[in-house]
């Protein structure tokens, strides 16, 4: 009696089961057999497996290789460039350098002061036109307002008139730029 019970209601459960397989069935039907006919199922054995799964990971580390190669080679191009990025400067220097290795000979040498005073500042308007062609300009600050993304104040002092506070009163280092970009900051001095 029991087993009669039991059977019937898996009877019942699986006559309501496939009344909503067969609606479900019904509705996925077409694209299923549409998929199978344009794509024919292909049983794959272990072995193909196997040899997909080889060929997959001989691709991964042939590509990891590739990429840590690239990085090292990165990695040795910015090193490179980086101890030889300013060698078009000193090369630009070296003249002025042998100027002033001229100019120290002629000091020893001669007693016209004004004849060397005259080549020091030949030497140092070459030296200002080298620095300027490569993009460093100074800043010119006595007269300006105080501003702390280019000064750095040393001291205060009262302003020798109304106009001169929150300013420039003086200079202690000249602050400079390369190429818009503050590389060093003019120690100044400002009015109270």
């Amino acid at each position: 009696m029991k087993s009669k019970k039991n059977t019937e209601k898996t009877e019942n459960n699986t006559g309501s089961e496939a009344t909503t397989d067969n609606i479900a069935e019904q509705i996925v039907t077409p694209a299923t057999e549409q998929k199978s006919a344009d794509f024919p199922s292909k049983v794959y054995t272990e072995e193909e497996y196997q040899n997909k799964i080889n060929e997959l990971n001989d691709k991964y580390l042939r590509l990891y290789s590739e990429f840590d190669n690239f990085r090292k080679r990165t990695l040795k191009e910015k090193i490179d460039l980086s101890r030889t990025a300013s060698e078009d400067v000193i090369r630009e220097l070296l003249p002025v350098l042998d100027d002033f290795d001229r100019a120290m000979v002629s000091m020893n040498v001669t007693d016209q002061v004004e004849a060397v005073k005259e080549g020091v500042q030949l030497i140092h308007a070459k030296m200002k036109a080298i620095f300027t062609s490569k993009g460093l300009l100074e800043m010119r600050t006595i007269g300006e307002s105080f501003n702390t993304d280019y000064h750095e104040a040393i001291t205060s002092i009262p302003a020798p008139t109304e106009e001169m506070k929150n300013k420039v009163v003086d200079e202690i280092q000249k602050g400079y730029t390369l190429h818009d970009k503050v590389i060093r900051f003019a120690k100044v001095i400002t009015g109270s």
